[in-house]
């Protein structure tokens, strides 16, 4: 029996067989309401017939079921083959009427497959303050494989605050009886906001490099359907400058991926630019890239560094964590770093690193600062059997897949996925990709103090 903690990730294919998955809840000392929603790539509820709850107790597909599970009277059973293609992520919550979650006891989440129960993950009144509703934990496709996290982020608006969340608006009701205890869900996809200075942003866009406006565009719908279209961050460029990218960067494939990238950070941040970090052997900070210096930046980088030998992520890391919280000095932390503003870092690379422990300790170091490290492997990258660390035997990056499921963090701070090549996904399939996990991030961080 397997014991999970917030931020935990299990992989389901060992323990799932046909696809079955059952998830009982019971709760002590208030009484909870139990929704499971079906959400999209973007995270949002595309169809109001799958979110499941007392008033509608199973999908149209049969997927999703409300009811008892074992000896809880609460729970779901999901049949995961029937679900839509479009069916992403499946997020298990939990909702109060008029109760606090700060008053509930005791709390536990359980997981049972073909050979019964093989997980929990328990929480308690202590992890909450007023919010009225929760996210239990998440069921969700990755690499073609389903996995589930523990998340215990908690909500202050109760159900409605969750539905709005996943894009859904809630219509309001003249009357609020006990006879009608939910109001009608009518998803829709909330529009992304603009401030003055971001308008201003979008103009000298189109000024100083219009061949970007499209792709500031793709990546604003992807921010909005992740529910970030108002989030601000810091974006961080991180590029491997060892020998073997020599090609990727005479044929220009580097610089355009970093277009792209700077286009994410002109809808992150409205100075228009990013920070840029070259390694190999050493590590070399360049001028930011911005509006002024895009079309031959990546050129006139490496005429300065030339590409080198080795590759050292960990090196890298500790340069990046340095730039950004010099008061860590790069080192262990002991207490949560709190910042207005976090960084998204993207990190680049087509091989392995010879500095391993040290990339480790710094992932874990990292965990208790506001950086999120989005790790792009070139080259294959599969993994050769569901959820399995201790053999890759198809994927060219073992250690990164190791990284994004890496154990003694604060928080999951890491995502990876591989690309045969830069350019290999369309402009708004990669803004989506960039979003697979940071928006879980970004809920994990607020609630242990990274994120003011």
């Amino acid at each position: 029996m397997q014991q999970l903690s917030c931020g935990e990730r299990l992989p389901l294919a060992q323990h799932i067989a046909g696809g079955t998955l059952q998830i009982g809840v019971s709760v002590q000392g208030i009484s909870l309401d139990f929704a499971c929603f079906a959400l999209d790539a973007g995270g949002k509820l595309a169809d109001e017939r799958y979110m499941t709850f007392f008033n509608q107790p199973a999908t149209p597909c049969g997927g999703v079921t409300l009811g008892a599970v074992g000896a809880d009277r609460d729970g779901f059973r999901l049949d995961l083959g029937r679900l839509p293609a479009w069916v992403e992520r499946l997020s298990i919550v939990a909702s109060t009427d008029g109760a606090t979650m700060s008053q509930l006891r005791l709390g536990r989440l359980r997981l049972y497959g073909s050979g019964g129960e093989f997980a929990q993950f328990g929480f308690e009144g202590a992890d909450f303050a007023q919010e009225r509703a929760v996210m239990l934990g998440d069921v969700y496709r990755k690499d073609g494989q389903w996995r589930f996290m523990a998340v215990g982020q908690g909500f202050n608006g109760g159900l409605d605050a969750l539905v709005r969340h996943f894009g859904g608006a809630v219509e309001e009701s003249s009357t609020n009886s006990s006879a009608n205890p939910a109001p009608p869900v009518q998803p829709t996809i909330a529009p992304a906001t603009s401030t003055p200075a971001r308008i201003e942003l979008e103009k000298r866009v189109e000024q100083a490099a219009p061949k970007l406006v499209s792709l500031v565009k793709s990546a604003g719908v992807s921010l909005a359907k992740a529910g970030l279209a108002g989030h601000r961050a810091k974006v961080c460029l991180v590029l491997d400058i060892s020998g073997s990218m020599s090609s990727l960067y005479r044929s220009g494939a580097v610089q355009a991926f970093a277009e792209r990238i700077l286009a994410l950070g002109c809808r992150f941040d409205d100075d228009g630019e990013i920070d840029v970090f070259l390694f190999g052997r050493h590590v070399h900070k360049g001028a930011p890239m911005g509006l002024s210096n895009w079309p031959d930046y990546i050129a006139n980088m490496i005429e300065r560094h030339p590409l080198e030998g080795d590759t050292r992520y960990g090196v890298a890391i500790e340069a990046v964590r340095r730039h950004y919280f010099p008061d860590g000095g790069g080192a262990a932390r002991t207490a949560p770093r709190k910042s207005d503003v976090p960084v998204y870092v993207m990190f680049v690379t087509d091989g392995s690193t010879s500095d391993k422990p040290l990339t480790e300790r710094q992932i874990r170091w990292a965990s208790r600062e506001p950086i999120f490290w989005q790790f792009m492997g070139i080259g294959k990258g599969r993994k050769s059997k569901a959820g399995a660390l201790a053999n890759f035997a198809d994927s060219d990056f073992p250690f990164l897949e190791k990284l994004d499921q890496l154990d003694g963090r604060l928080i999951d701070n890491a995502d990876f996925f591989s690309v045969a090549a830069p350019g290999e996904h369309s402009d708004a399939a990669l803004y989506d990709l960039l979003m697979t996990e940071y928006p879980q991030w970004v809920a994990q961080a607020t609630r242990h103090g990274l994120i003011g």
